[in-house]
């Protein structure tokens, strides 16, 4: 049976790589200290960034295999599972690692912008992968905040600790903008299959059935994760995946109104609207006129 560890402290996975603790709250690994070991289960309690530099094991988040190959960038937020699947031989882990715990930067500046980094909730194929240089860049900024480790603690350590975190979390948003935009073949058929699924979202009824669709629906039709999709559509489009769904929305809609023997309560539950009056302040919201407004306007000219 495949081991499970629990990691809720920063001492905890320290102990586990045969590494020593500097910080209780943070710390920096090289992997090549640890001990060979087999596959396992790992469950989060602290921030965690993985450098992946050779392949050492199948790394599984849920039942999908990340997008995981060298020079491979990936992040778990407290709370997360990690599977490593070998189970045949012992292997002998490589890479450096960045681990840090959520009460690190409580009250910071930091702990206030970490939603920004959506990259902690993507899952399986959404890798950060690096060019050469990107990696130089990672590691020297390991390589900064494993040097503050090393001096005495004193009252500028967490600030000058915790900056440097937020440094390496806004490159990687730049790496992230820089991998969106060299996969763009990719993303595009993504776009497009988002559309198709928009698309016959409406024509099959669904949104009668089931409701408005929603970011999460879509996502999970492309597997992906909600945040990965939202970003990847928010880079190729300008919009937000939500937005994006708001349009569509609006512009049938519009379509619908054309259509004098559709009443406006028909319209509203035929785009899955509960309620026709949801249906109204939605539309005023976007349109700046009620369907009803909106109708006699077109009728008037």
């Amino acid at each position: 049976m495949k081991n499970t560890f629990n990691f809720n402290t920063v001492q905890e996975y320290n102990d586990f790589n045969n590494h020593e603790t500097l910080h209780p709250m943070v710390s920096v690994l090289n992997f090549s200290k640890a001990i060979p070991r087999m596959g396992s289960r790992m469950n989060f309690g602290i921030y965690a960034i993985f450098l992946k530099e050779v392949d050492c094991g199948d790394l599984k988040y849920g039942r999908e295999l990340y997008d995981y190959q060298d020079r491979t960038l990936v992040f778990f937020a407290p709370g997360q599972v990690v599977n490593i699947d070998n189970d045949v031989i012992q292997y002998q882990p490589m890479g450096h690692g960045l681990v840090f715990h959520p009460d690190l930067i409580l009250g910071t500046s930091l702990a206030k912008k970490m939603d920004r980094y959506n990259f902690f909730s993507y899952s399986s194929n959404e890798a950060l992968h690096l060019s050469a240089k990107e990696r130089k860049l990672v590691l020297d900024c390991f390589s900064k905040i494993e040097y503050e480790l090393q001096q005495s603690i004193d009252k500028h350590s967490r600030e000058i600790i915790v900056s440097n975190i937020e440094l390496f979390l806004n490159y990687c948003i730049r790496f992230y903008d820089r991998q969106f935009i060299t996969r763009e073949n990719v993303n595009r058929g993504v776009l497009a299959n988002f559309e198709d699924l928009l698309n016959e979202y409406f024509r099959s009824g669904k949104s009668k059935e089931i409701g408005m669709p929603s970011v999460a629906y879509f996502a999970d039709q492309l597997h992906l994760s909600a945040n990965y999709f939202g970003d990847l559509i928010k880079k190729d489009t300008g919009k937000s995946a939500l937005e994006y769904i708001q349009a569509r929305i609006i512009e049938m809609a519009k379509e619908k109104i054309y259509d004098y023997n559709l009443s406006l309560s028909e319209i509203a539950y035929d785009l899955g609207f509960k309620y026709p009056q949801h249906f109204t302040r939605f539309f005023k919201k976007h349109v700046g006129s009620s369907p009803t407004e909106f109708r006699q306007m077109i009728a008037a000219n």
